[in-house]
């Protein structure tokens, strides 16, 4: 049995709820996958101030997996959210993977297509995908990336008007970038994979079911965050004020 903690960063439940269904729809049926999202933080995450206050909150969920016993502790940690908020840190903490949903998703295009395009939510979060396709080394693969200017909260519950300017995102994506790959750029778009494959012929990638199915692996594999070097335990040292519980 394989444990899997899928930390949404933002503290929109009914989002948390949404990712927690897709998560366990890609688990297979011997991963017990537990859905969290922080009590702190912002109620979605789309500019660099939202991203570095989601940091404490996911950090503090990273925390309660690695203390946790029986179903609620964690083999491995998947971060849902399409910036990859904390994912160093995280790795820091944690003892099993933890693996960034616009990570596993760019690994996963690129095995299944030369090329892909990324749909995001509001276009000033296109630098930030741009940055991640860099840091991951998928920036020649990477033909585009589409903002649909919708608010990610927007996602909790679309309607269908939302669902066509999706849509029609993901057709702009496929036939003005020749694109072989459509990368969702939020967990919230995670529900809209299959309708969006449907509808564009193209392969849809969503980064939950991505991600979920990559820490299954490694933790079948036997594969941790390696301690040797900069993923070592931070240092201990006192932290004052609001963060003084987060002191190692």
């Amino acid at each position: 049995m394989t444990r899997i903690r899928v930390i949404n960063p933002n503290t929109s439940r009914g989002m948390t709820e949404s990712i927690g269904r897709c998560a366990r729809t890609a688990a297979a049926p011997s991963t017990v996958v537990t859905t969290v999202n922080p009590a702190m933080g912002p109620e979605s995450i789309e500019s660099h101030y939202d991203e570095a206050l989601a940091v404490p909150g996911l950090l503090r969920e990273i925390a309660a997996g690695e203390t946790a016993e029986g179903a609620d502790a964690a083999d491995g940690y998947v971060i849902a959210c399409f910036g990859d908020p904390g994912l160093d840190a995280a790795r820091e903490l944690a003892t099993g993977p933890v693996v960034g949903i616009a990570e596993a998703a760019m690994h996963m295009a690129v095995l299944v297509g030369r090329s892909f395009s990324v749909v995001t939510t509001l276009p000033r979060t296109t630098g930030r995908t741009w940055d991640l396709a860099r840091r991951y080394g998928f920036a020649d693969a990477c033909r585009g990336v589409h903002a649909c200017d919708i608010p990610v909260l927007d996602l909790d519950d679309p309607g269908p008007a939302t669902l066509r300017t999706v849509t029609e995102a993901c057709t702009a994506a496929v036939n003005e970038d020749g694109c072989d790959v459509v990368v969702l750029g939020c967990a919230g778009m995670a529900p809209l994979a299959p309708m969006l494959a449907r509808r564009t012929g193209a392969q849809v990638i969503d980064g939950v079911g991505a991600a979920v199915k990559l820490v299954e692996s490694l933790v079948s594999l036997g594969l941790r965050t390696s301690k040797r070097g900069e993923y070592a335990p931070p240092p201990p040292k006192k932290y004052r004020g609001l963060l003084g519980e987060f002191s190692v």
